[in-house]
């Protein structure tokens, strides 16, 4: 049986007509927004690099926990072979091995779970930049400045807050929440003079630390001596010295030094060389060194992003202007905060003057030329003219409340 070919009328011609959809070429993207897309990527290394660092971090854990818990029971399986144990002795090191193996695979899962979440959190992150297209910039953009607002609060310890934002805004893989929590438990315990938990941290991180020859753990085992020296513990201090800091004397002999005659000076040396190792304030530098060091280690800025970009809009409208009392409020450095921030940067470079027009807005240009008041007041013709329009020829200074005809306006030039 056939099938005749669907024929409209009896016109083929049709049937290609109808089946072949228009084709509409889209709108050439401009070169600004793509430019602009491509400088936006540039920046975002510390996207990527943080939880990749993390991602190796667990790794190197759970590798380092397989080779001990595998050689101490290869090594209890050789001491039963060797010795001729009773039947009830070995079968109860049998069963204790058994148990043992079973909690080395709990954990493995546990940290094989562990893997798989930080590699889809790198996945997510590498999606999220791949998704940046010229056309959805807008949107990108706003998921970005979530991201920096969450990067700030974390920084600031604001953590509720910025789970919160994360989960509201869907971003939660794109941000560092527990990477930032983990820290702050080593900060919070070395402004409580507690050194053990930002011990435990270098010695999860001494490959690391030793390959980027940071001090940090050095610093801490010589701020331990210390408190040992101002609690007259003498003999313990003298002990951890021997245990501690003995082995880096090739290395920070100068410092050991220094440090191992405060059981000679005391606390309450009256020396300044010596009487500044027992101030408070050095609990605070350690505290700056461990964010030094972690910053370092997962490749984050030590300021925040938010401060960052703040800073890179106001190193383009810093002027003495901006400094003094008469500065406009439309001025972001009218305000205290903002000045803060830029006072470490440098003036904008102004090679050509832009005037802008209080009351539009607008550069004042030689298409929208600068009109002088009789009190010296200067405004652009455009928004001038639109009220002479409206006020019978009357114009009105904004700021002083001058009525004058428009014709009593002076026109200014640019040079």
């Amino acid at each position: 049986m056939e099938i005749d070919d669907p024929v409209t009328n009896g016109n083929t011609d049709a049937v290609m007509t109808e089946s072949t959809p228009p084709f509409t070429p889209s709108p050439p993207v401009p070169a600004s927004r793509l430019s602009q897309l491509t400088e936006s990527l540039k920046l975002e290394h510390q996207l990527l690099r943080v939880p990749f660092e993390h991602y190796k971090k667990t790794i190197r854990a759970n590798h380092r926990y397989l080779e001990k818990e595998v050689t101490s029971v290869v090594s209890s399986v050789g001491d039963l072979a060797d010795n001729n144990w009773s039947k009830d002795v070995t079968v109860s090191r049998l069963t204790s091995l058994v148990s043992r193996l079973q909690g080395l695979k709990r954990k493995l899962e546990e940290g094989s779970n562990v893997e798989n979440l930080q590699a889809q959190r790198c996945r997510a992150r590498i999606d999220h930049l791949d998704s940046a297209d010229a056309e959805n910039i807008t949107e990108w953009n706003n998921t970005k400045l979530k991201r920096i607002l969450v990067d700030y609060m974390l920084r600031m310890s604001y953590f509720e807050t910025a789970s919160k934002l994360s989960e509201s805004c869907n971003i939660l893989d794109l941000v560092d929440i527990d990477i930032f929590r983990e820290a702050k438990k080593v900060i919070d315990a070395l402004k409580r003079r507690e050194v053990a938990p930002a011990l435990a941290w270098c010695a999860d991180n001494k490959t690391r630390l030793k390959k980027s020859k940071s001090k940090f753990e050095f610093q801490l085992r010589l701020q331990e001596f210390i408190e040992l020296v101002r609690a007259d513990s003498y003999k313990q201090a003298i002990h951890y010295a021997r245990k501690h800091l003995t082995p880096c004397g090739a290395t920070h002999m100068d410092e050991l030094q220094r440090v191992l005659a405060t059981l000679a000076f005391k606390s309450t040396t009256e020396c300044t060389k010596y009487k500044v190792l027992f101030e408070l304030g050095q609990w605070d530098i350690l505290v700056h060194q461990f964010k030094q060091e972690f910053c370092k280690l997962y490749g984050m800025t030590m300021e925040t992003l938010l401060n960052i970009y703040l800073q890179a809009g106001l190193s383009a409208l810093k002027t003495p202007y901006g400094f003094e009392e008469g500065c406009t409020k439309e001025d972001p450095l009218s305000q205290e905060s903002f000045r803060k921030l830029a006072l470490p940067l440098p003036y904008s470079k102004q090679e050509h003057s832009k005037l802008v027009c209080y009351i539009s807005k607008e550069l004042m240009d030689t298409e929208n030329p600068p009109l002088v008041f009789p009190n010296g007041y200067v405004y652009s013709t455009k928004p001038l003219k639109e009220m002479a329009d409206k006020n019978g020829g009357e114009v009105k200074c904004p700021r002083t409340g001058l009525v004058c005809n428009y014709t009593d306006l002076v026109k200014a030039y640019i040079s």
